[in-house]
C-alpha cells in the first residue's frame, strides 16, 4: 500500500480529534466546557496567569490539530500539539497512571507519538505542504520547534502555583 495515504489517514484522525478538542475548549461544541469553563479548568490546575494559558492551550489544540489535518505547514501542527500533551499528561494524567480507564496518560501518549511522527516523517503526498510546495526548512524547523515545545512545557509548568496542603484537624468535643 502506500506510505502516503497511511499518513494521510493518521493525520486525518489525530489531527480533527485534536481539533475538535479544541473546538470544545474555544466554542463549547459537543458537550465542552467553552473558553470560560476550560480557564476554570485551567485555574484549578493552578496554572498562572490562567486566561492566557487557557487560550494558549485551546488554540493549540485546534490550530495545531487543523494544520496537522491538512498537512498545512507542517510541522508546526504537530508541535502544538506535541506541547499540549505534554502539559495535559503532566498536570493530569501522570498521576492516574498509564490507562485511560483511570484516567491516565494513554491515549494523550498515542496522541503525542502520532504528532511527532508526522513532525518527523512530514506530510506525505496528500497534503496541502504538497499541493502549495511549502517545505519549511528542514531539519532546522524541528529541532527548533522542538526546543520552543520543551521550554514552553517548563515554562506552563514552573507557572504553577504551589498544591495547597489541607489539613484536617481533629476535632475536639
Amino acid at each position: 500500500m502506500s506510505l502516503n495515504l497511511g499518513l494521510l489517514i493518521l493525520r486525518l484522525v489525530v489531527g480533527l480529534t485534536m481539533a475538535g478538542h479544541g473546538a470544545q475548549k474555544v466554542f463549547g461544541w459537543w458537550g465542552g466546557p467553552g473558553l470560560n469553563g476550560w480557564t476554570s479548568s485551567v485555574v484549578r490546575l493552578r496554572i498562572r496567569p490562567a486566561m492566557p494559558w487557557a487560550w494558549l492551550a485551546a488554540a493549540s489544540e485546534l490550530g495545531g490539530g487543523l494544520l496537522l489535518a491538512l498537512g498545512f505547514l507542517s510541522p508546526l501542527g504537530s508541535l502544538a500539539i506535541a506541547g499540549t500533551m505534554l502539559v495535559a499528561i503532566a498536570t493530569v494524567h501522570w498521576a492516574n497512571g498509564f490507562w485511560a480507564g483511570k484516567r491516565g496518560y494513554e491515549f494523550n501518549l498515542s496522541l503525542l507519538a502520532a504528532a511527532i511522527a508526522v513532525a518527523l516523517t512530514g506530510p506525505g503526498k496528500y497534503s496541502l505542504d504538497q499541493a502549495l510546495g511549502l517545505h519549511l526548512p528542514e531539519p532546522i524547523t524541528v529541532i527548533v520547534g522542538f526546543i520552543a515545545v520543551i521550554v514552553g512545557v517548563v515554562a506552563t509548568l514552573a507557572s504553577r502555583s504551589p498544591k495547597v496542603e489541607t489539613e484536617t484537624k481533629p476535632q475536639t468535643t
